[in-house]
């Protein structure tokens, strides 16, 4: 199948998850993605939390698919003129380094463009240039702090009611994504202007492209002293900063994690359900009140926000006979926005997931099959076919070849350690 993104050749510089998870949807699209790693070791995640001993962790499998591995020493004079090679017939370079690690190799932005002026170089950087935190080293969880998720996640009194960070990748994986987008947007670019550029994503500002919400409710705050879909409103005061919101919808409709039948013994046994204004009639059939229908102080929104806890609870007490999957299902055929709380090993096993691509098996040379997250993005006329990601250096000698090095001279590389 011809894929959208074939024919562009990618320097993969990058490694542990942000740059490898924008890396491997471009390769999914077609792109061919060359992961250049240093000789021996190899990209960090290769290694860590492995669950087979002397094999590929999930870590870095998950993160790598359908690329090829150069094993490169850029210390090296020999392997500095492998890069000089690759990157004149190259499209885009994405790396995570720290700051002024290319230019101390000797790839500054004006040696690459002397190379070739189509080169995109695409950056993930924990802050933006200029930021007065652009030094600091920067990892999931300490965007997510950055970038405002912390301060509004979790509960707002109590023992426990500090930041809380999300076990969703907002830091890494997210802010790949927004790094593909820009890598994309650049070849656009230079297809009209014939030029390559710099682009750049902090996983600060992408995060913060995921708040955007929470600073509308800062303005909002700012001007009202209150904000009133939260679920301390009106018993509570409110600070001059946007709360913590527990599992409030945070979207102008009330909604809440409510149990459900067997939450002693399973963690998981819980649904999200909202209370959306539209579908509050259908939610009276649907649990057998009526009554509320007519009753003033559940008619509208504004009424029903003061004792909104008390309504879950008897959504809760209507839940206790019944499964998540069971509640779902009833709720589902009054149109009621809701989901059942699903665990890790319920989507691993999910058949709808598999059968849509979202869940992949892949098999790989040395782990055999596992199983990993396939495309989220859904095409009429594309199919990304997920493979297993390179052991280290696997390709080298392939890639070496098609820059023009005989057979002698990759053995004369190999014996000086340059790749």
């Amino acid at each position: 199948m011809t894929k959208p993104l074939n024919g562009i050749k990618i320097i993969d510089f990058t490694h542990v998850q942000a740059g490898p998870a924008c890396t491997q949807m471009l390769a999914w699209f077609g792109a061919d993605v060359i992961k250049v790693e240093r000789p021996g070791s190899g990209d960090v995640t290769r290694s860590q939390l492995r669950d087979i001993p002397n094999v590929d962790a999930l870590y870095f499998t998950m993160l790598n698919s359908n690329k090829r591995s150069l094993t490169l020493d850029t210390k090296n004079q020999a392997g500095k003129e492998v890069l000089e090679k690759l990157i004149k017939v190259s499209d885009v370079m994405v790396e995570n380094f720290g700051p002024g690690a290319l230019d101390r190799m000797g790839f500054t932005w004006e040696r690459i463009q002397e190379l070739n002026p189509k080169m995109i170089l695409a950056s993930v950087k924990g802050f933006s240039d200029g930021h007065h935190y652009e030094d600091l080293k920067v990892y999931e969880n300490v965007a997510q702090c950055a970038g405002g998720a912390a301060s509004t996640t979790g509960w707002w009194k109590g023992e426990h009611s500090e930041p809380t960070i999300s076990s969703a990748a907002l830091g890494d994986s997210n802010t790949g994504m927004h790094l593909a987008i820009g890598i994309l947007t650049a070849i656009i670019g230079r297809q009209q202007t014939g030029k390559g550029q710099k682009v750049a994503v902090s996983m600060q500002d992408s995060v913060l492209n995921l708040c955007r919400v929470k600073m509308r409710d800062q303005q909002r705050l700012d001007r009202l002293g209150y904000l009133e879909e939260y679920p301390q409103f009106p018993h509570e005061k409110f600070t001059d900063v946007v709360p913590r919101g527990g599992n409030a919808g945070g979207g102008g409709q009330p909604g809440w994690i409510l149990k459900c039948k067997g939450h002693e013994t399973d963690p998981n046994a819980y649904i999200y359900f909202t209370v959306q204004g539209h579908a509050w009639e259908p939610i009276c059939d649907a649990l057998g009140k009526p009554e509320w229908k007519t009753d003033p102080a559940y008619t509208t929104p504004k009424a029903r926000q003061p004792h909104i806890m008390d309504i879950f609870a008897t959504i809760e007490n209507w839940l206790k006979d019944k499964t998540k999957y069971e509640a779902v299902d009833i709720l589902r055929k009054f149109d009621i926005p809701c989901a059942p709380v699903l665990s890790m090993k319920e989507l691993l096993n999910d058949e709808s997931l598999r059968k849509s691509g979202s869940i992949v098996e892949v098999q790989h040379k040395e782990r055999g099959s596992y199983f990993t997250v396939g495309s989220p993005i859904k095409f009429s006329d594309l199919k990304p076919e997920i493979t297993g990601s390179p052991l280290l250096g696997e390709h080298s000698d392939e890639v070496l070849a098609e820059l023009g090095y005989t057979k002698d001279q990759i053995a004369t590389m190999h014996a000086m350690k340059a790749v």
